[in-house]
């Protein structure tokens, strides 16, 4: 059994208790935290060294720890595989983000008008957003197959002509992966949209209707240009969802036909699980990284700045 905590006369804890009390107060916090500190140095920064580190010697099937410079990198940049990546990453990059804002600009801008229905359209909107990637790209992999989907109903209605072979054709198929993410990540940004038009000044909205302006001139010069800090934390957020693309593509179209729809996350996926390259797989995902750092530094400077000076 425990002995009772001792107390001087009077009842008042030891000195050594106060301390061990005051101690604990104010080491608490940093000893729960401790844990996952520790797991987040080790299993994300320190096996980004390591991928750093192996992506500079000559590793392939098991690593090796000499270092041999940038000849994984030369390799990597001289891979027609890696070329044909990167070019599907601007394509799909540049659309997807382009527009997946501009429909949830006009989705946001649609709901604003305070009509009925909006609960449900918003839900409407929203609903692909609480499904997987993989769920999407599985689902839209059936709507788009030519001998089962969209091609092969409308030839059921009679329309014996029509083609739509997008999913297997290798130069269109990358926009199949651009109409399933859009129609996954669409209602996301409507969602920040809407929430900053309802952020907006009304009383400077209704000056400007007393002043005689139309509503798609509030809208342009009014209320979009006060948005400016929404649209480039959606931008972030696209970017950062094209870059690290993957399981939309391994449902949708497996990177095929061929690799005409890899990306260069499917890319780091063949190299290090498919073709046993550790070294190409490593020097992928520090160049993957190199664009993410390229996309987020700035923002986070500049919001750090703009928090300095406020």
């Amino acid at each position: 059994m425990t002995s009772p905590p001792r107390f001087s006369r009077g009842g008042v804890p030891h000195a050594g208790e106060q301390l061990m009390t005051k101690w604990l107060e104010d080491h608490l916090p940093k000893l729960m935290l401790a844990p996952s500190f520790v797991a987040v140095l080790v299993f994300v920064y320190g096996f980004i060294a390591w991928t750093a580190w192996v992506s500079l010697t000559r590793s392939r099937l098991l690593p090796k720890y000499e270092i041999e410079g940038f000849i994984q990198y030369e390799r990597l940049f001289a891979s027609p595989r890696w070329d044909t990546a990167l070019n599907n990453l601007f394509i799909f990059g540049a659309l997807f983000i382009v527009i997946a804002m501009a429909l949830g600009l006009l989705m946001a801008i649609l709901l604003d008008q305070n009509i009925r229905t909006e609960g449900a359209i918003r839900t409407i909107y929203l609903y692909p957003m609480a499904l997987s990637m993989i769920v999407t790209g599985t689902a839209w992999k059936w709507i788009l197959n030519p001998g089962l989907g969209l091609e092969a109903m409308v030839k059921g209605w009679g329309f014996e002509g029509f083609s739509f072979d997008w999913l297997v054709d290798p130069d269109m198929a990358i926009y199949t992966v651009v109409i399933a993410a859009l129609w996954q990540s669409s209602g996301f940004v409507m969602a920040l949209f809407l929430a900053g038009l309802r952020s907006v000044d009304g009383e400077i909205i209704k000056a400007a209707q007393v002043d005689g302006i139309p509503t798609w001139r509030i809208y342009t010069a009014i209320i979009i240009p006060s948005m400016a800090p929404i649209f480039l934390s959606a931008f972030i957020v696209l970017a950062h969802l094209a870059i690290k693309s993957f399981d939309l593509v391994i449902a949708l179209t497996g990177g095929g036909p061929g690799f005409a729809t890899d990306l260069p996350a499917t890319y780091m996926y063949a190299m290090a699980f498919s073709r046993g390259d550790i070294g190409q797989a490593a020097s992928s995902a520090m160049a993957m990284m190199a664009v993410v750092f390229a996309i987020v530094v700035p923002y986070l400077y500049s919001e750090l700045r703009s928090q300095k000076n406020d």
